[in-house]
């Protein structure tokens, strides 16, 4: 099936109040150009240079959300236009998101990425380190940044049970720190393989790649 066809079969299977990212990552601008001709706006790329060279060959009314780790040397070359950064994983990045971001006068959207998944290599803060960092003055006084939700990845596993109740969890972190933070939208969970339990335990952002683009 053709990228479009992909693109309009997902799209049936995610409710409104549901952002669609198209993970794009080290696919050819044309494939990119396909999805957008058949609507698609926000693209998901996870190296900031790649991410960088689209934003300067394709449409401008696209959205660019950089999904993948971040360094913190990096932030600098995609402070200019980054309309969300979702995987905010540490305190120091978060202030060099703010310190870039002041140079363009921006407020830079970002999505704190918690570890649920019971894998060691997937990053992000744990329940401890979230709440420290929402009630730090620091925090408070970083103002060209917004954190406006949460982000996390479930463990890549067959076992639904597991992946659901990571999610689970996430979702009632995302409800506690609501209570604390009034900016936070939203919840970024699901990719390809699990984002229909996402959605149906809250998930408001889904990130999927090969179910569009067709496997790497």
């Amino acid at each position: 099936m053709s990228i479009t066809e992909n693109l309009n079969n997902i799209k049936k299977t995610i409710p409104e109040n549901v952002t669609l990212v198209a993970v794009s990552k080290t696919k050819p601008n044309s494939d990119l150009l396909e999805a957008y001709e058949a609507g698609q706006r926000i693209f998901g790329e996870n190296k900031v240079q790649e991410m960088t060279q689209k934003w300067e060959d394709l449409p401008k009314d696209m959205e660019w959300h950089m999904i993948g780790h971040v360094q913190t040397n990096k932030v600098k070359y995609m402070a200019e236009y980054v309309h969300l950064i979702h995987g905010v994983d540490s305190f120091k990045l978060l202030k060099e998101i703010n310190k870039q971001a002041k140079k363009y006068d921006r407020v830079i959207p970002c999505l704190l990425q918690i570890h649920i998944a019971k894998e060691d290599t997937k990053f992000g803060l744990d329940e401890t380190e979230l709440f420290e960092i929402l009630a730090s003055d620091t925090f408070r006084n970083l103002k060209h940044i917004q954190v406006v939700g949460l982000m996390g990845m479930a463990t890549f596993t067959d076992n639904e049970a597991q992946v659901r109740g990571e999610f689970q969890f996430l979702k009632s972190l995302f409800d506690a720190a609501k209570n604390k933070i009034s900016s936070l939208k939203v919840l970024s969970m699901g990719m390809s393989g699990d984002y229909k339990i996402a959605i149906e335990e809250g998930s408001t952002m889904v990130r999927i790649g090969s179910s569009i683009f067709g496997s790497r």
